[in-house]
Parts: structure tokens; sequence; C-alpha cells
């Protein structure tokens, strides 16, 4: 009986350690057989899944309430991979909703995100996520890393882009903070990291003004969605 509840725990433990590879992937190496299929032509192609989940940045809300569906950086990759990539069949599926944080994005997961079968999901929540705090955004990130990676999903996080409100200078800020728990999950999981954040960062203590990247307060204008788009852009080069 001690023997078969050994086996039990020890069976447990194994599961929970191998979603935590607490190592930084290589953007050349993280997607390379999803790259392999993106050349293929017909009939030997596939169908590539991208799902961007998130809040109203991924949703392509500009200068609110406009929607600038194909400035959003979600659809700028689509257009660098067609452009990159001539053969692939890819679909950018956008299940991301304005105003939302991880917590209620990770409450609709299964029904939602994963219904859609992704190949390859991103999660931008970090913005919003000032309003429930480190430690509930956490367990929301993890929730959904988890149930992704169950399902053999590639994963990239994306770091939080800027709020003009917040100085991105001040080493304590809270977008920071934010940012600084998203890259350790990238890490702790092993699943890619778009670091937005650290981009519009450099632009800020550069003395560029990170208005010139905004449509609004909080929401960033095109030349900022392209910033973000070339983030993600590294993982297919």
């Amino acid at each position: 009986m001690k023997s078969i509840l050994y086996l039990i725990v020890l069976m447990l433990f194994i599961s929970c350690k191998s979603y935590v590879i607490n190592k930084t992937v290589g953007t050349s190496e993280y997607l390379k057989e999803m790259k392999t299929d993106l050349r293929k032509e017909w009939p030997k192609n596939k169908t590539i899944n991208l799902v961007f989940h998130g809040h109203s940045v991924p949703a392509g809300y500009f200068k609110t309430p406009v929607v600038n569906t194909l400035g959003s950086y979600p659809f700028q990759v689509l257009k660098a991979l067609k452009t990159q990539y001539p053969y692939a069949v890819i679909n950018v599926i956008n299940t991301s909703i304005g105003g939302e944080n991880s917590v209620k994005g990770a409450k609709r997961f299964d029904s939602e995100v994963l219904v859609h079968r992704p190949d390859l999901l991103f999660i931008d929540y970090g913005l919003n996520d000032r309003s429930i705090g480190l430690e509930k955004a956490g367990i929301a990130w993890e929730s959904m890393i988890r149930k992704a990676l169950r399902k053999n999903i590639k994963v990239i996080l994306l770091t939080p882009s800027p709020d003009q409100k917040v100085n991105l200078t001040n080493p304590d800020n809270e977008l920071g903070k934010h940012a600084l728990q998203i890259k350790n999950l990238a890490k702790k999981y092993g699943v890619g990291l778009a670091d937005s954040y650290e981009q519009f960062h450099k632009i800020a203590v550069s003395g560029d003004t990170i208005s010139n990247y905004m449509s609004q307060v909080n929401h960033p204008n095109e030349k900022g969605n392209h910033l973000i788009a070339g983030e993600i852009m590294k993982y297919f080069q």
C-alpha cells in the first residue's frame, strides 16, 4: 500500500514539475517546427491558428471608441508573416475584450480560447492587471499557461504596453512590476516572451516621447503597435 501511495505522489510531482522549466527560450528555436510548417507549399501545408487573448490593445482599440483592426499588432504580425511565408495559410483569431483583466480572461479560457485549437497563443493582460494586483494576476496567468501547455500549444507572453500616466523611467513603477512578473512566468514555464515593455522603456529613457507611439493615454497608435509586432516577429526569423 505504501509503495502504491509513493508512486501516486511521485507521478503527481513529475506532472507538476513538467511545467516548471525555469529557462529562457531562444527566439530562433522556440517556433522551429512551426516555421517549417509555414514554409510548406500546398498540398503539404496546413492551417496555422494564431490566437491573441487579452484586453483592448490586441483587440485593436486606438482612440476609443475607434477600433483599428488592421493597424493592431495581431494583424501587423499577420501581414509580416504573409510577406515572409507566402505559401502559409494563417488564421488570426482574436479573443481579446476591451477593459478585461487576466482573471476574467482565465474564466473564459476553455470555452472561448482553447476551443479554437491554437497552434500559437499570445497572452496580453499586463496593462489592465494593475486593477487586480500581482498575486491574482499571477494565478490567472499560470492557469492559462498550464492549460495551454497541457495541450502542447506554444505560448508567447507579452509584457505591457505603456500608460502615459505611468513614468516608465521610475524603476518602481507598477507596469514594470507586472512586466517583471510576466518575464518570470515565461522563464518558469519555458515559453516565449515578447517584451514590449522593455522596448517602450528604452524609448522613455532615451528621451524620446512616448506620446509619439500612442493614440490615447493607454492605447498605442499604429507606430506603437508596430513596435509590439516587431517583438513578436523575432520568433519567426
